[in-house]
């Protein structure tokens, strides 16, 4: 009888190990979208750049791409959407550690990226310009000019596309100023460490707006066409299922009244609309 009583615990104690075990794999099984769906939670990433995503003195975090996320993850019943304040080169490495789910931040899409991250298709296009001392006194209109003039330095946001156009452009390393964030691209240029900053031209005019009597944003920058900027929303390269649910919510939404009014404070308008699909822009 004590034999029979023994053998049966046990054979419940082996169906609750099971169980626990089916509910553990369950659990592990879970996806990116499945959790934030259920928790109706999501962590974005984002790097201090306005206007793409920026901390508000009182704290909010805002711009055009954390403004986006906010619509599209209402759209798939994720009400809460967390800000995860990071150094722009550490956004990809915050990213694939898991310290948040999706980049925020307006990233351009590029094909060295593209294989580090799934990119949603672009939210917008848009081109470069430089921020230098008014009346431009190096007469800098171009990443060609900076290169002509060797003594020239050119301050650039470490781990931004801006470095690799700049080198292409024959900018030697010894004329580059790598720096963490905008601020510290505009106190550079200010501060005559540096005579030009380079980044988007959305970027440049807000940088030149808050120092209009030192600093001027170039409105004659010439570029290569292929140098136009794809921001997009980035996320693991596991998370497939995550991206395509994004981009559904974004093709409907992308071009409508909603969409403009809620990039416009940002500067945004339908002239950085696109219709580029990531994987073109990946070469995919």
């Amino acid at each position: 009888m004590k034999a029979k009583r023994t053998s049966g615990m046990l054979g419940v104690l082996c169906l609750a190990a099971a169980s626990m075990v089916m509910h553990t794999q369950a659990a592990s099984a879970e996806t990116t979208l499945q959790r934030i769906q259920r928790t109706g939670e999501v962590r974005i990433g984002y790097a201090n750049e306005a206007p793409f995503a920026y901390t508000t003195p009182d704290g909010q975090v805002t711009g055009e791409s954390p403004e986006i996320a906010r619509k599209i993850f209402a759209r798939l019943g994720v009400k809460k959407v967390d800000g995860v304040l990071t150094e722009w080169g550490s956004l990809i490495p915050g990213l694939r550690a898991g310290r948040f789910d999706v980049i925020a931040a307006g990233m351009y899409i590029t094909p060295e990226r593209c294989g580090q991250v799934a990119f949603a298709d672009p939210q917008y296009q848009i081109q470069d310009t430089l921020l230098v001392l008014q009346g431009n006194p190096k007469h800098l209109h171009s990443y060609a000019d900076v290169a002509k003039q060797p003594d020239t330095k050119l301050a650039a946001m470490a781990g931004t596309v801006e470095l690799g156009y700049a080198h292409d452009s024959g900018v030697k390393d010894d004329q580059l100023l790598q720096v963490p964030d905008t601020t510290a691209q505009l106190q550079a240029v200010r501060a005559r460490r540096s005579d030009a900053a380079v980044g988007t031209a959305l970027t440049m005019k807000g940088l030149a707006a808050k120092d209009p009597s030192q600093v001027e944003a170039i409105a004659s920058f010439t570029d290569d066409p292929k140098h136009t900027g794809y921001g997009a929303l980035a996320f693991r390269p596991e998370d497939t299922d995550l991206r395509d649910a994004v981009n559904k919510q974004l093709h409907a939404w992308l071009g409508t009244t909603d969409h403009l009014q809620t990039v416009a404070p940002f500067g945004f308008d339908k002239s950085n609309l696109t219709t580029k699909s990531a994987a073109q822009i990946c070469g995919k």
